[in-house]
């Protein structure tokens, strides 16, 4: 008989998605599976829209965090393998298929990856950016990934109780990202399958995409700092991004230059450093390129390349000033 495999979904005032990310999950070509739904204290109707579906809910009283609803809904498991992932992602009909497949040839002290499909499960521009973003970074470091992101992540149950979960009191956003490490620092191979895709439900404004990109960045250089790696070519967390960064701020302080002192070769700095990063970024261009054509790709690369690093720089600073702040959070974690 297949393996039997736990679909987790940890959900926190999701109504909006939570109806589309259980019809996918049910969806599935791959026929022995169960879908556990842990709601983490939400406030609106998410529980309600859970119980029209045949899934088992696990209701938390309080609100408790991504972490504990994840280890929750893995403690309520009767399958083989576990499958986190989002309740704002939409599985596609066999990526359950492909998961089990790709786990069962990667081997038992494996941890497997997906990401996001390059086109977003809605239709917004921002959405249609970070989608093909993610899909692009997480996809570019297949061969030797720095982490596994919860929202395609796919182990033995046995790997999951061994490494006794996630960390239930972490940074935001990153509890995947330290669940990683600790696999890998005992013996855990990492491996990411581009051809495990979810769809995401971003639903992004301008505003969205900011506040979205400044917290990663802020908890993302917390966690860097303390785990002295901020330079590390990790993800979404890429060299290219942090070179990106790097040379907007660089662009805007030689062309401060030209105003104050008049010397218009500090102009020529700003051409060299934007062709360096257009050509470190060239295959992410390609990437918004094969996402939606060249108007997309002109307005997606203007973006990342002259508002994007804005966003990513401020949250870097941010993460830097409030660092002393969450060191000891982090060193409690191990």
């Amino acid at each position: 008989m297949a393996d039997l495999v736990s679909i987790i979904i940890p959900v926190r005032n999701g109504a909006a998605t939570i109806a589309r990310c259980l019809e996918a999950a049910l969806a599935s070509r791959y026929e022995h599976f169960e879908v556990i739904v842990v709601d983490d204290g939400s406030d609106d109707h998410s529980a309600d829209i859970i119980k029209m579906f045949p899934c088992t809910l696990v209701q938390l009283p309080t609100h408790s965090g991504v972490s504990r609803a994840r280890n929750v809904g893995a403690s309520h498991s009767r399958g083989d393998i576990l499958f986190f992932t989002d309740a704002d992602c939409l599985l596609q009909e066999d990526t359950l298929a492909v998961a089990v497949d790709r786990l069962s040839s990667a081997g038992q002290n494996a941890v497997l990856g997906g990401t996001y499909t390059l086109h977003p499960a809605d239709d917004r521009f921002f959405s249609a950016f970070q989608s093909a973003f993610i899909n692009y970074c997480e996809s570019r470091g297949s061969g030797n990934p720095d982490y596994i992101a919860a929202h395609a992540m796919v182990l033995y149950v046995r790997t999951f109780k061994a490494s006794r979960g996630f960390v239930e009191e972490y940074l935001p956003i990153l509890e995947d990202i330290d669940f990683s490490h600790r696999l890998r620092r005992t013996g855990h191979r990492l491996v990411m399958d581009p051809g495990i895709q979810v769809r995401h439900l971003f639903n992004y404004s301008l505003v969205g995409s900011v506040i979205n990109g400044f917290r990663k960045a802020k908890y993302w250089t917390i966690y860097s700092i303390h785990n002295k790696d901020l330079l590390a070519d990790s993800g979404t967390a890429s060299r290219a991004l942090k070179l990106n960064v790097a040379a907007l701020f660089s662009s805007v302080l030689a062309a401060l230059l030209v105003l104050v002192t008049g010397n218009v070769w500090f102009s020529v700095i700003i051409g060299v450093l934007m062709a360096m990063n257009i050509t470190v970024n060239r295959d992410l261009i390609r990437a918004f390129f094969r996402a939606r054509g060249m108007a997309f790709a002109l307005a997606a690369s203007a973006y990342y390349l002259l508002a994007y690093p804005l966003v990513v720089g401020a949250g870097g600073l941010a993460g830097i000033l409030s660092y002393r702040r969450y060191a000891r959070l982090l060193e409690a974690a191990g």
